[in-house]
């Protein structure tokens, strides 16, 4: 399954400050580490790409400095340092290969990400999948993840570049010939890493299914982006991360909580306005026009969980700024990994990529798909990627007790009245009961059916 990000990205002024080359200084810690150079836009890598038709398409991004701030800025959907198409010349052996760095299941039930490589050679594609591998585990070893890793594929996508490393690492004159372009110093900002996302989406389609795309930079310099796009092949943004840098991963953490969990970012900028009250109640679950009491009394958004201690540090409430702007409206805590890296998700935020999770993936599945028929010489197994997901068996609409829990039956030992002949139906219901999801709503996606005709 796959669905768009939720909501527009308040953008107030900080696109049009981006685009001359600055970044706004986030409150959350000041953006140094992802300083402009002084040097001219149009004489380095921020000079932009044509797009069809003339105009010059681009993208909003989010620039990560190494202290764990992060800011704003908008760029070229183009990269000027993408290799290009070369009429007649094959593709180098290799380019597009897809390869499962971790398979757990079909890609109807999983949540499947697609780590794409840039600037390394063909000599160097077991590096990219070690790389890609190490992200994966970077990522994978923050909550929600590490409770839920059974719920996803990863696959890796090699693509071959002419030269080995990233244009603008070590320096800005450095320039690398490159599958996707990537560039460090994007829009004078030396570690802000951009790429060309059409290539991009090239390399993606190649994969069974994508529902998240990282591309892997093969650089140890500190840097990444976090595009807001939406892709006709069903995943939401792109973050680009430099895989030989241990610091990297967090950016990617931090941007599948748009792109999973639908959450806003929590930080705002210095000197910004106040959130217009014409704009309404935010659609993201972690900002809000109200505070804690308007929550608790209204019954909005994340108002179970006011007054628990959050895994982020502190307790749940109401704290003033986020969505950009420093007043006007709410978040659930003081700082989160939405607001500055290196930090936990807070327990709204693990509740709502919970639920991302599962709008993909799916508490049960089964190697023998729903429908086929089935008589009682067989054998059905289910799986439950889920440690503590409950599992019940029912035939007809009739609970059988004594298959609670059990995840292959022989079907000769299962109660099949009637005369012989007779089809019924065996469902299994699995059910997810963790208390990180405290939204009845919510808890619809945690829970699963799988139906058989059983012939006696």
């Amino acid at each position: 399954m796959r669905h768009r990000r939720l909501g527009s990205i308040v953008l107030t002024g900080a696109l049009a400050v981006a685009a001359l080359g600055a970044v706004p200084a986030a409150s959350a810690a000041s953006t140094s580490a992802a300083s402009a150079s002084s040097t001219s836009a149009a004489s380095g890598p921020s000079a932009g790409v044509a797009a069809p038709g003339g105009a010059r398409a681009r993208h909003p991004v989010e620039v990560f400095g190494e202290d764990g701030s992060i800011g704003r800025a908008s760029v070229p959907a183009g990269s000027p340092f993408l290799a290009g198409d070369r009429p007649g010349l094959a593709p180098a052996a290799g380019d597009g290969e897809v390869t499962p760095i971790l398979r757990n299941g079909e890609t109807a039930g999983k949540v499947d990400v697609v780590v794409i490589g840039d600037g390394y050679t063909a000599a160097e594609q077991e590096k990219f999948r070690a790389d890609a591998a190490a992200k994966w585990q970077e990522l994978s070893a923050v909550e929600p993840y590490a409770t839920y890793r059974s719920l996803f594929n990863v696959w890796a996508v090699a693509t071959v570049s002419a030269e080995s490393g990233i244009t603008g690492d070590p320096d800005r004159a450095t320039v690398r010939n490159t599958a996707l372009g990537s560039y460090f110093w994007c829009e004078d900002i030396e570690r802000l890493l951009c790429v060309d996302t059409k290539a991009v989406e090239t390399y993606a389609a190649k994969a069974p299914q994508a529902d998240l795309v990282l591309v892997v930079a093969n650089t140890a310099k500190y840097g990444g982006a976090g595009y807001n796009v939406a892709s006709p092949l069903g995943y939401d943004g792109i973050a680009t991360v430099a895989g030989g840098n241990p610091k990297a991963g967090q950016i990617a953490v931090h941007e599948t909580g748009h792109s999973l969990g639908k959450l806003a970012d929590e930080y705002f900028y210095d000197g910004s306005d106040t959130y217009p009250a014409e704009e309404g109640e935010p659609a993201e679950p972690n900002i809000s026009t109200f505070t804690a009491d308007r929550l608790t009394r209204d019954h909005a958004k994340w108002y179970r969980w006011i007054g628990r201690t959050s895994p982020d540090g502190g307790t749940v409430g109401s704290y003033e700024g986020g969505g950009y702007y420093p007043k006007g409206l709410y978040r659930p805590t003081e700082n989160s990994i939405m607001r500055s890296l290196g930090r936990e998700f807070n327990l709204p935020g693990r509740e709502a990529m919970i639920a991302g999770f599962y709008r993909h993936a799916a508490p049960l599945t089964s190697p023998t798909p729903a429908g086929t028929p089935l008589t009682r010489a067989d054998r059905l197994t289910v799986d439950l990627p889920v440690a503590g997901t409950t599992l019940t068996w029912s035939v007809d609409g009739r609970e059988l007790p004594q298959l609670r829990g059990r995840t292959a039956v022989n079907l000769g030992t299962v109660p099949l009245p009637g005369p012989r002949g007779r089809v019924h139906t065996l469902t299994a219901t699995a059910a997810d009961p963790t208390p990180a999801v405290l939204d009845p709503a919510l808890r619809t996606r945690l829970t699963a059916t799988l139906s058989w005709p059983v012939t006696r």
